[in-house]
């Protein structure tokens, strides 16, 4: 099997993430996506194109093939294309209502946590004593 076009950095103690990988997962028939649970340990950044426990549980991550680290809406526009869903995601490249979507996320993101009734930012970090 060849390298996957696209992985996705994902918090595997949040039901909804789970929720999502497991959906892409069951739709990647062509291995074009792989997942790296944020959660875990094992975690290292390094790894991960120095992308930090931090800011990847602060919003969604995803590095493609070539390096090019994605963010937010657009991993979801990245990993529904590689599934053949391209389609549900397509209209977040419109100008207004790309814009719209982006401040909707950003909203989600910062309350994921607390909605999904996990620690804070803060206190997760501190339990992997990582810095603020």
């Amino acid at each position: 099997m060849s390298e996957p076009s696209l992985t996705l950095l994902y918090d595997g103690a949040c039901p909804l993430c789970l929720r999502e990988v497991t959906f892409l997962k069951r739709r990647d028939l062509h291995g074009r996506l792989s997942f790296v649970d944020i959660d875990r340990h094992a975690y290292d950044p390094a790894q991960w194109r120095g992308i930090s426990y931090r800011d990847a549980m602060a919003r969604i991550h995803a590095i493609r093939a070539d390096g090019e680290i994605l963010k937010d809406v657009a991993v979801f526009r990245e990993a529904y294309r590689c599934v053949g869903l391209g389609w549900i995601y397509a209209p977040t490249e419109w100008p207004l209502i790309g814009r719209l979507i982006d401040r909707i996320y950003a909203l989600w993101a910062s309350q994921r946590l607390r909605m999904t009734g996990r620690a804070s930012l803060d206190q997760l970090c501190n339990c992997k004593q990582i810095a603020p």
